[in-house]
């Protein structure tokens, strides 16, 4: 594991700033069912794109389950009776989600912040390897393959394991889906899969890379770094 460099020095990205106020902030303390969580962010993009709601990101885990995206083939599905397998309508293929893995969800509308799909997933990657770096963790981005990676020289010079996964979906220039981030989850519950239908590279936590850190620590810095790349934050009301 390498030793990042110092987030003090790391520039905003004014690029997917917005003049909008503040994108509200949810952190949900309980675990939440994927449908839940599903009909929430649908139901929250479609506020959002007609004006009625602000912008949201939505922070929780969920417990145990497979999600397949646009591009799943089948196959990768090693063990389908193991966990729920819930279809959506984000990019990528099958991707595990379970206790321990920090998911954050980002319901922004695009009309105010460029309308470049492309530049909002690299703010996605850039807010996770700001994020990764309060704790000394260098991730890094591949062309040929999705989410966020970390070399394991340790494992052998050319191996590298994905700490994130990115998927998201865009529906009337709004953003839904988003990123998750492996704190101490339950590693061989990806074995039931073929994580982005990516075979030649592993997973990996910050558990599993001798780090001790508890999912208040990294959403502090997950907050940090997304004003960093998108703009203010505010603490949502609660209803």
């Amino acid at each position: 594991m390498s030793v990042s460099e110092d987030t003090s020095a790391r520039a905003p990205v004014t690029r997917l700033h917005t003049d909008a106020a503040y994108v509200e902030w949810r952190i949900s303390p309980d675990q939440v069912p994927y449908p839940v969580a599903l009909a929430e962010m649908e139901a929250r993009a479609a506020a959002i794109a007609a004006g009625e709601a602000p912008e949201l990101v939505w922070l929780l885990e969920h417990p145990p389950l497979y999600t397949a995206g646009t591009s799943t083939d089948p196959k990768d599905l090693l063990t389908p009776d193991r966990f729920p397998v819930y279809e959506t309508g984000r990019g990528g293929q099958y991707t595990y989600h379970g206790p321990g893995q920090r998911v954050g969800y980002a319901m922004l509308n695009l009309k105010t912040r460029g309308q470049d799909v492309r530049a909002f997933v690299a703010g996605l990657e850039d807010w996770i390897i700001g994020s990764l770096a309060h704790f000394h963790i260098s991730g890094e981005v591949r062309n040929d393959r999705v989410g966020v990676w970390v070399k394991r020289p340790d494992r052998g010079a050319a191996t590298e394991d994905k700490i994130a996964a990115i998927g998201v979906r865009v529906r009337r220039w709004v953003t839904f889906h988003g990123i998750s981030i492996n704190v101490d989850p339950d590693l061989e519950h990806f074995s039931g899969i073929i994580p982005c239908g990516i075979q030649q590279h592993g997973v990996t936590s910050f558990e599993d890379l001798g780090l001790t850190a508890s999912m208040p620590d990294l959403d502090m810095a997950l907050r940090t770094e997304f004003e960093r790349v998108f703009g203010p934050t505010i603490d949502e009301t609660p209803e």
